[in-house]
């Protein structure tokens, strides 16, 4: 992700409807997920550090980024022991085991996602689980994905190979963001159309606060889909969604 947009991350990560109603849907998963009573959890890509408050109550929380920028609003949260490192090579953690590892929207990011995989389940305990969210469908790619520095986005079946090629067993594998999906597939088509006629790119990020009503629109009805999730696999959707074991 481009540097320049951490401090736009972390100014609206806690309220924006994107960031609030993944969280949401993580959070219904995660309910699921039999985890001990003093879960030891590690976040990889925890950004700004966002999710910090609703996975410290799981348990003990780690968490690792690539970006010192990015570790040092983490840190102002003060939940969770920080480090920095970088899939598969770099892994400060490697001592240690976790009942649960956190990847939202991470391993789109990464060269070699095999590799990091491996190290993830490396890390687990013995049926520690992975929850783990990523884009979905290389036709929704947009500027978006290009200053996020994003490598690829996912078809399910695509995540479902991958992870268990990783040594994964999935308990669930799911589009999601569902609702919202004609709109964004229709920005997505007009943003390319625009891109095509004017022969480049604008540099665009989808981290703009809208105004309140409308954020509480979006909101509401995102985070409604957790009540689904979970219950139902869905055919498609802007993203995926995965719980899995070892």
């Amino acid at each position: 992700m481009d540097a320049a947009l951490y401090p736009l991350m972390a100014a609206v990560e806690d309220t924006h409807w994107w960031f609030s109603g993944r969280r949401a849907i993580c959070e219904r998963m995660l309910d699921r997920i039999p985890l001990p009573p003093a879960a030891v959890i590690l976040e990889l890509g925890c950004g700004t550090g966002g999710n910090f408050p609703m996975l410290a109550r799981y348990g003990q929380l780690f968490a690792m980024d690539t970006d010192e920028s990015a570790l040092s609003y983490a840190a102002a949260r003060r939940q969770a022991k920080l480090a920095r490192g970088a899939l598969p090579d770099e892994f400060p953690f490697a001592a240690k085991s976790f009942d649960l590892v956190v990847m939202t929207d991470v391993l789109e990011h990464l060269d070699d996602e095999r590799a990091a995989l491996r190290v993830v389940r490396s890390s687990l305990k013995t049926h520690g689980a992975l929850l783990l969210t990523v884009p979905a469908l290389s036709w929704l790619w947009s500027e978006h994905d290009t200053t996020h520095h994003h490598r690829r986005r996912y078809r399910a079946i695509e995540l479902r190979s991958l992870l268990e090629d990783c040594g994964f067993a999935i308990d669930y594998l799911s589009y999601y963001n569902f609702l919202l999906f004609p709109a964004i597939a229709g920005l997505r088509a007009f943003q390319y159309l625009r891109a095509g006629i004017l022969g480049r790119g604008n540099g665009d990020h989808d981290l703009r606060m809208p105004s309140r009503f409308i954020n509480a629109m979006l909101l509401r009805l995102f985070s409604s889909e957790r009540f689904m999730l979970g219950a139902f696999h869905i055919p498609i959707g802007v993203s995926l969604i995965a719980v899995a074991h070892v």
